[in-house]
């Protein structure tokens, strides 16, 4: 894959810290993350890596991000999609989603999000509640964004069998456990999810899983290649879990990790990573 190649980065934040905090940056290893980051402290770094499409991802749980995330996209001509949060446990979760879709960039909006990560039940996926919430979803036709711990794999692998008509996008892989270069049980489970045809899986946030001073490729192949050998290309797509990314490589290093990992891919196989899978799960125009 060459650097003219367009690309799809299925996965990206943004937080200004003058309109809320963002609880979950703190202690000096985040500190680089203590500050606003915005589209347009990204878009020059994406477009030189040869990105003409973003998919904007939500980091909080709280109504208003989502709705601040659609007006982002509706003004801008790089974030084609938005991956929001609404409580999914809501009885109203329906009309929640319908006027969502109402709103100003609406038509962006792709997939719901919760951060389940943060959960300390690892069976939260399977609550009546939430099964409930995440079939509102997939009637909306939207896709569910999991971000979750490697422990809690087991919980998306049932909540895939128990929901055939939702989509499931495993973000970062799963948070596979590279920095003590562990495969296992995280490779099992991978392969269990992966089993399911209603889920796909993102090649992203795997820098800042391992060593974040002196990682290398290599040290995140036998991750990626598990990944693909689970999921397949068509299954697949790039992210750059930007600005969180940060804590361990640039954008450029990123996009330039991924391009490694993929480059003994078919040129088809590396255009569903890079750019085609993400248009047709999330339906991007």
């Amino acid at each position: 894959m060459t650097g003219r190649e367009r690309i799809v980065d299925a996965h990206h934040h943004v937080w200004d810290l003058a309109v809320r905090d963002q609880e979950w940056i703190t202690g000096d290893e985040m500190a680089p993350l203590a500050r606003t980051f915005t589209l347009a402290d990204l878009e020059p770094e994406a477009r030189a890596a040869g990105v003409y499409a973003t998919v904007l991802v939500q980091t909080v749980t709280v109504p208003e991000e989502t709705p601040e995330f659609l007006a982002l996209a509706d003004g801008n001509d790089l974030v084609a999609g938005v991956v929001g949060w609404t409580d999914l446990t809501a009885p109203d979760i329906a009309d929640t989603l319908a006027a969502l879709r109402e709103l100003p960039g609406g038509d962006r909006l792709v997939a719901i999000r919760h951060q389940v990560q943060g959960e300390p039940d690892p069976e939260w996926l399977l609550r009546p509640d939430v099964r409930r919430g995440l079939s509102a979803v997939a009637a909306a036709g939207l896709v569910y964004d999991l971000v979750v711990q490697s422990h809690q794999l087991p919980a998306t692998v049932s909540a895939a069998a128990l929901l055939p008509e939702l989509t499931f996008v495993l973000d970062h892989a799963g948070k596979p456990p590279i920095a003590t270069r562990s495969l296992h049980p995280w490779a099992a489970d991978l392969k269990a999810l992966a089993a399911h045809p209603n889920t796909v899986c993102k090649l992203s946030g795997l820098v800042t899983e391992a060593d974040l001073r002196c990682w290398t490729v290599d040290d995140l192949r036998p991750y990626a290649d598990t990944v693909l050998d689970a999921f397949g290309p068509d299954r697949l797509m790039f992210g750059s879990d930007w600005p969180v990314c940060r804590l361990a490589a640039s954008y450029g290093e990123v996009v330039d990790a991924a391009r490694t990992l993929t480059e003994d891919l078919a040129e088809h196989e590396r255009a569903a990573v890079f750019a085609t899978t993400a248009e047709r799960v999330y339906g991007l125009r």
